[in-house]
């Protein structure tokens, strides 16, 4: 990788900057509510933004990397669907299967979140243009 720039100390410090502010913006997402600051949500809500339509629940249990049990994964799912991030539903296809979407407000708020990092992003590129 003979090719590849390396960045000043001073542009590492800007993405960091950025990375911090990004932080911010995930726990605005969750109106300042730090429980939900972990990459086992991110993970989750992500996914799930990311699916063109509903999710079974066992394979959003997947969508958690670093929780390796089921059992755990299934406890982060039934908080985001009890305080109404996520919502649950029976599956027309298979009665022994759930259905997962994001509530019409949690997709807003991470539609207004992706603005918001990609913004920064967009923001701290121009200052560390080559």
């Amino acid at each position: 990788m003979a090719d590849e720039r390396l960045f000043t100390p001073e542009e590492r410090q800007l993405y960091l900057t950025m990375i911090d502010q990004v932080g911010t913006a995930w726990i605005d997402v969750f109106e300042g509510d730090t429980e939900f600051y972990s990459a086992a949500y991110w993970d989750l809500l992500t996914e799930i933004w990311r699916s063109p339509g509903p999710v079974r629940k066992t394979d959003a249990l997947k969508f958690m990397k670093a929780i390796k049990s089921a059992h755990t994964a299934g406890k982060y799912i039934d908080e985001a669907v009890r305080v109404g991030l996520i919502v649950e539903s029976d599956n027309p296809k298979d009665a022994r299967s759930k259905l997962l979407t994001l509530s019409p407000e949690m997709r807003g708020r991470l539609d207004r979140f992706f603005d918001r990092a990609l913004s920064l992003v967009v923001e701290t590129g121009k200052e560390v243009e080559p």
